[in-house]
């Protein structure tokens, strides 16, 4: 495990996530590496019985996740939708062998366990399949932005189902949202935000 952490550089480039995958990790061990690095910004750890990530975030990727987060915060605002925002937060389920902490994450009309929504930001290909993760810890819905485009995921009786808008931000138009996220100044983006959602009629959220 030493040797594999060792190929993780202090700091990742710019444009690019950093990870290892290491399996065969018991529950325990996962634990006390997820407390010892429980204050190293930008370092997340996923887990799902056995195989555990190690991921180290780039600078774009956490421009990116915050920029979506200050816009889906402004829209909720706008809209009267109460949310509690949690960032990155720790989340474990020692039953279902699951743990991570998601890019952004809130709860909605209320403060839960678990998140009802989380957000993913995917720069580099590989590593666990963060739904199988969300799904075991009851993740409501999920939200990935890829290659400048949003996918999102409602949790039906049977897993994880794609849909095309959210069952918490049904007004919420994820093109545009991707738009937005693509402007290189983040508060050009969110005054631009703020002046279109002001402009149009409110909705029902």
């Amino acid at each position: 495990m030493v040797a594999a952490l060792a190929g993780l550089s202090h700091f990742a480039p710019a444009d690019i996530d950093q990870r290892v995958v290491l399996q065969g990790i018991p529950w325990h061990d996962y634990l006390s590496l997820s407390d010892l690095f429980v204050d190293r910004a930008g370092l997340h750890l996923t887990y799902v019985e056995g195989t555990l990530e190690i991921m180290t975030a780039s600078p774009r990727h956490e421009r990116v996740k915050k920029l979506i987060a200050r816009l889906l915060e402004l829209h909720a605002l706008l809209r009267g939708v109460p949310i509690t925002g949690f960032g990155s937060a720790t989340y474990r389920r020692e039953e279902k062998e699951r743990g991570l902490e998601p890019d952004e994450c809130y709860c909605i009309d209320g403060e839960k366990r678990y998140p009802d929504l989380a957000i993913e930001v995917v720069l580099t290909s590989g590593g666990i399949n963060k739904l199988a993760v969300y799904e075991g810890l009851g993740v409501r819905e999920v939200w990935f932005w890829e290659e400048g485009a949003f996918s999102v995921f409602e949790l039906a009786g049977t897993g994880y189902a794609r849909r095309l808008v959210s069952a918490f931000f049904p007004s919420l138009d994820f093109g545009r949202l991707a738009q937005l996220v693509a402007m290189p100044d983040q508060d050009e983006a969110v005054r631009v935000y703020f002046a279109e959602l002001n402009a149009s009629p409110v909705s029902n959220r």
